[in-house]
């Protein structure tokens, strides 16, 4: 590997992992290989050896005549020719007649016993010559004539030298042959493997020359298992950017808008503290407007940052967005915000189940309350309903709402309306939104003949069953 691959803690790299294992399955193979040569090329000696003991043996019995009714065997030089092939072993003859008795050859005993009227066919065994293993063949002929009958046998052996020499250099040949196109193999799995790992050496090279500030998607190009990877960063440097992107808003939304209010109650505080006591209490009044202007400010930003934060870490599950309305019903935080406003709750007894995360939708529903308890008028009903695979839940006031120029603008971070009256830090409906394109939905704000209502519409769960 080049110096852009970088290797951790002793970690092994992917091209030594791959490289390790085709290496282990040519070494498996080779051994497969070897023995599986070992036993052809021992097979093979045999069969050729086995050849030369035969014609040795036919050689002899062919020699063998009836001379005055006994048979008398003129070893054929051609015989010992054919075995001095095999030069360094020993080699054993022996011819013998109808009762084993023996008529030329070597007078050792042959460790094998054989049913002379039954032998038609050279019969080949094993056994040993002189303390050493040796192979042996044995060959019947036949006489019938007038003044002898029966059969002579003619038993030829030879010691395995030879033959496992042959084996040995078969098995040599054939794991050379094998070794040189393992080795061949090797190299051309490391120049195949060098090559398919280009493309994650040029993703690593561009990504430590990236500045650490560049969260743009990456080119992904090269093989499909490249470049799903690719795209699986640029999703996870997307959810990255929308994060630093939400710290930074929360930053310079925070420095912003606090600079105001801030800088408002503290002249209030010293103005209530220098003036005369008759009208500290008006001072007082408006520094309490003031402070409640704040903590609202404070608790919108708060909510924005929560809910952007868990839209892109939330995994999405069924809600049933009855229980959200539920739930912000019952809260009753609308008694703080407007005590004297009615708010009614309408949902109904079929279960309208979204793919969601019901934090977020909790704190997009308050907010769509908050902004109609500020802004509309009452009574104010927050409800539940489903129609053509969309659930909805919505906040519906008795007003005729804002004019049709402004409610393009509404949902815009820190986009007052007229009838704000600078109570608002216009963070409400922007929550909305956020929640609504986190989870594929859309934000609806129209008049009906009962006011003006505001809907979080989102695709309903279809595997449920229900909408």
């Amino acid at each position: 590997m080049n110096s852009h691959m970088v290797v951790l803690n002793g970690q092994r790299t992917l091209l030594s992992r791959v490289m390790g294992g085709v290496l282990s399955l040519l070494a498996v193979g080779g051994i497969l290989v070897t023995i599986a040569a070992f036993a052809y090329g021992k097979n093979a000696a045999r069969q050729s050896f086995d050849r030369i003991l035969l014609g040795a043996a036919n050689d002899i019995a062919e020699s063998i005549d009836i001379v005055n009714g006994a048979p008398i065997a003129d070893i054929p030089v051609s015989a010992f020719g054919l075995l001095s092939l095999a030069a360094d072993d020993r080699i054993f003859y022996s011819v013998r007649g109808p009762q084993g008795e023996v008529l030329t050859g070597y007078a050792g005993a042959v460790a094998r016993d054989f049913t002379h009227d039954t032998l038609t066919t050279p019969a080949f065994f094993d056994s040993t010559l002189q303390g050493e293993r040796a192979r042996f063949v044995t060959v019947a002929r036949r006489f019938s004539e007038r003044d002898f009958s029966g059969a002579v046998f003619v038993f030829v052996g030879q010691t395995l030298r030879a033959r496992n020499a042959m084996a040995l250099d078969l098995t040599k040949g054939a794991v050379l042959v094998t070794g040189i196109g393992g080795i061949a193999l090797l190299l051309g799995a490391f120049l195949v493997i060098r090559s398919a790992m280009r493309p994650l050496e040029h993703l690593t090279r561009d990504l430590s020359h990236r500045d650490p500030y560049d969260l743009t998607p990456m080119a992904a190009d090269g093989p499909a298992e490249v470049a799903v990877m690719v795209h699986a960063m640029n999703r996870f440097m997307q959810r990255l950017d929308r994060q630093v992107g939400a710290m930074k808003h929360l930053i310079s939304d925070t420095a912003h808008q606090l600079r105001t209010p801030v800088a408002a109650i503290r002249a209030q505080a010293e103005l209530a503290i220098e003036d005369d006591p008759a009208h500290r209490a008006q001072r007082l009044e408006r520094l309490v407007r003031r402070t409640r202007s704040l903590g609202t400010l404070l608790d919108q930003m708060l909510s924005r940052a929560m809910v952007i934060h868990r839209t892109d870490n939330a995994p999405p599950s069924a809600v049933d967005l009855r229980d959200v309305a539920l739930k912000v019903f019952e809260d009753r935080d609308h008694e703080v915000l407007a005590p004297e406003a009615e708010v009614r709750l309408e949902i109904g007894d079929v279960a309208v189940i979204v793919m969601a995360d019901e934090i977020s939708l909790s704190e997009a529903a308050k907010n769509m309350l908050a902004n109609a308890l500020r802004h509309g008028t009452s009574p104010i009903t927050i409800g539940v309903c489903a129609d053509r695979g969309i659930g909805e839940i919505w906040v519906q006031d008795a007003g005729p709402g804002p004019a049709n120029d402004v409610i393009d603008t509404i949902g815009q971070r820190f986009e007052r309306s007229a009838a704000s009256k600078g109570n608002s830090a216009g963070l409400g409906l922007s929550i909305v939104r956020a929640v609504a394109e986190a989870f594929e939905g859309k934000v609806h704000m129209a008049r009906n003949d009962q006011g003006f209502r505001v809907s979080l519409a989102l695709p309903a769960d279809q595997s449920t069953g229900k909408v």
